[in-house]
């Protein structure tokens, strides 16, 4: 953000004292690095890196309470003349809880322009100036002290206005001249006719101030910071009011704002006030925050006492508690960071100088200790998917309501995953699958013409839950595309959902997983990463002597139904079966003909029996028997 010099002067006079290289490190010693400096309209201005939390200071009011602070020095006092209120001359209803405040007025404007000093200080500011006294004022107002203002065309506005939520489909052509079709969680200021400005971000065509205005409405309201963000997003308008709004401006400047507005119209285009009044009543204050002396000690690495933490707060703007062992802090009503008693400790440590903090070497602990089981697990495994030629991906932990509810999982409601404040809709809720991120990448790569596709992630997802959202990592695995195909010997053939089975197997899964399709040929699944195998744990069979003694085989052929599933007879069958001498079971031989059956097929089933001795024809008969009475329960039949 620019700041220009004079004008900081101007709201802390003792900062005309340093010269540009002493006002840049001071800035950065508070925490806001200066990235340039340029001159422009014959003076001097400052490109001063401003965080996204600390909207208070995106003015030059608000680094001069900074600078203030640091000195010690008074600012300029900010006493414009009160407007005074009567009844109101247009009325204004407030429908929504999103804009709890509403201060305007009502001038007649006069002969006059902007004067150039104006001109000159938002030429430098890199804000055109457009020679209407009324939209000058309010540019010129939201950089010296952060709050952005509105004025309309007061005899283009038809009958009372209201802050309201639009209605789905109610259209809006905006300053920059797009017509902006409206939803039901977008903010307006409507007149009688409909929607007149999005509240907080832009305003409306129709009501525009031009040369040809007579009469302005002025418009110094509160609005909901996350209404704002979100209303600013989903039309993609970025403007220097819903960037303060949407940051948390100052509620209570919103009347102190419309006061200094009508003053520079009155000065500057002759403006007659016919009328102020303020709408509604302050939002409540934010909470109190208890900061004890334990945890500042603590946090500061040295004792440091509540009096002199108590004074720095008070040079913020804190109204201050002293107690026995412990502080509380009223923030002013710029701060809406200062929350919890990190944030009071940290503006402390920040006041009186990172410089202070001593340099302690970190105390020896020792031999490093042994990594986690978990974490020693999640190395195993990504390392042995690797090896089978998977590719690992990292995907965000946000995902969109629809791909969540692609895969929606019964008691995990997205409701306890959604996020509060998100950076869009794309990315608002915990993600309570990886499949839905997987999936969008192995599409990516399959529209790319990759030929195969192998990917996995261990990562954690989130389950909903009475207290918040759970956090549990998870193995997601998806393989899709063609296999084979190089050479005649491998015919080429899609990606089976054995396949995936069988990579399941290897990984050590004690069951069978649920392969689920995801479309174009891909299939995936996953599971808690706490079903698998520790690190460690022996994945391959453990080891077993070869018997010198011979083997026996025996055939079995099955009349089977053509939906029998092959793992349930076989799993059937080895469970009839003695462990210690059954050496493989497996089907052979698949035959399907008109012959047979209606709906029936035939399956050659091999069984190899070998031990630790020569085995009889008798007890191997015994195991063929058991081994057919098991098929036979499941539907089969020994075929003639």
């Amino acid at each position: 953000m620019w700041i220009e010099r004079k004008a900081l002067a101007a709201e802390i006079p003792a900062a005309a004292a340093l010269d540009t290289r002493q006002l840049c490190e001071l800035l950065a010693a508070l925490g806001f690095p200066v990235d340039g400096v340029a001159s422009r309209e014959g003076t001097e201005v400052l490109d001063v890196d401003i965080t996204a939390n600390r909207g208070d200071a995106m003015s030059h009011r608000g680094v001069a309470r900074e600078v203030a602070a640091k000195l010690q020095q008074p600012l300029t006092p900010l006493a414009p003349p009160p407007a005074a209120e009567g009844a109101p001359k247009v009325t204004v209803r407030l429908e929504s809880p999103a804009c709890p405040i509403y201060a305007t007025a009502l001038l007649s404007l006069g002969a006059g322009g902007t004067p150039m000093e104006t001109q000159a200080f938002l030429l430098a500011l890199e804000s055109s100036p457009k020679g209407l006294p009324a939209v000058d004022a309010s540019n010129e107002l939201l950089h010296r002290y952060g709050h952005p203002t509105h004025a309309f065309d007061a005899d283009r506005i038809q009958g009372a206005v209201s802050v309201r939520w639009a209605k789905a489909g109610e259209k809006l052509v905006t300053l920059d001249g797009v017509i902006r079709s409206l939803t039901a969680q977008d903010l307006v200021i409507a007149d009688e006719a409909g929607p007149i400005a999005l509240a907080g971000v832009m305003g409306g065509e129709g009501t525009k101030v031009t040369e040809a205005t007579r009469r302005v409405l002025l418009e110094s309201a509160w609005f909901d910071p996350k209404t704002v963000r979100a209303t600013a997003r989903r039309h993609s308008l970025h403007t220097d009011a819903s960037h303060r709004f949407g940051r948390g401006a100052d509620a209570a400047m919103a009347s102190v704002a419309r006061d200094l507005l009508v003053a520079r119209l009155q000065t500057w285009a002759g403006a007659t006030l016919e009328g102020a009044w303020t709408v509604g009543s302050l939002p409540t204050p934010d909470a109190k925050v208890l900061l004890p002396e334990a945890m500042l000690t603590r946090v500061a690495g040295e004792p440091l006492t509540l009096t002199e933490a108590s004074e720095i707060l008070h040079r913020l703007g804190c109204t201050v508690e002293l107690h026995p062992e412990a502080l509380v802090a009223q923030p002013p009503t710029w701060r809406h960071d200062l929350t919890i008693p990190d944030d009071l400790a940290e503006e402390v440590l920040r006041l009186r100088g990172y410089e202070h903090i001593p340099s302690v070497l970190p105390a020896l602990e020792g031999p490093p200790r042994p990594l986690a089981p978990a974490y020693l697990q999640r190395q195993a495994l990504a390392r042995r998917l690797a090896h089978l030629g998977y590719l690992q991906t990292v995907t965000y932990g946000f995902i969109s309501p629809e791909a969540d509810a692609a895969f929606a999982v019964v008691g995990n409601a997205p409701e306890g995953r959604t996020l509060a404040n998100p950076l869009g809709q794309e990315y608002s809720v915990l993600r309570g699958t990886l499949l839905s991120s997987l999936r969008a990448t192995a599409e990516q790569n399959l529209r790319q013409g990759v030929r195969e596709i192998r990917l996995f992630e261990v990562a954690p997802t989130f389950t909903s839950g009475p207290q918040g959202p759970t956090e549990s990592y998870t193995l997601g695995v998806v393989w899709g595309g063609t296999l084979g195909g190089e050479d005649y010997l491998s015919p080429a053939r899609p990606v089976r959902e054995a396949d995936l089975v069988g990579i399941a197997w290897d990984l050590g899964l004690d069951s069978r997983p649920e392969v689920r399709s995801l479309g174009e040929g891909l299939f995936g699944f996953e599971l808690p990463v706490s079903d698998l195998p520790q690190a460690g744990a022996r994945i391959i069979p453990a080891f077993r002597a070869f018997s010198r003694f011979p083997a026996v085989e025996r055939d079995l052929s099955l009349l089977v139904n053509l939906g029998q599933s092959y793992e349930a007879l076989a799993s059937a069958m080895r469970a009839a079966l003695p462990g210690t001498m059954l050496q493989d079971l497996r089907c052979v031989d698949v035959f399907r003909h008109k012959s047979l059956p209606e709906g029936r097929q035939a399956w050659l089933m091999r069984l190899r029996f070998q031990g630790d001795r020569t085995l009889v024809g008798g007890e191997v008969d015994g195991w063929v028997a058991s081994a057919l009475a098991a098929a036979e329960a499941l539907g089969a039949k020994l075929r003639a």
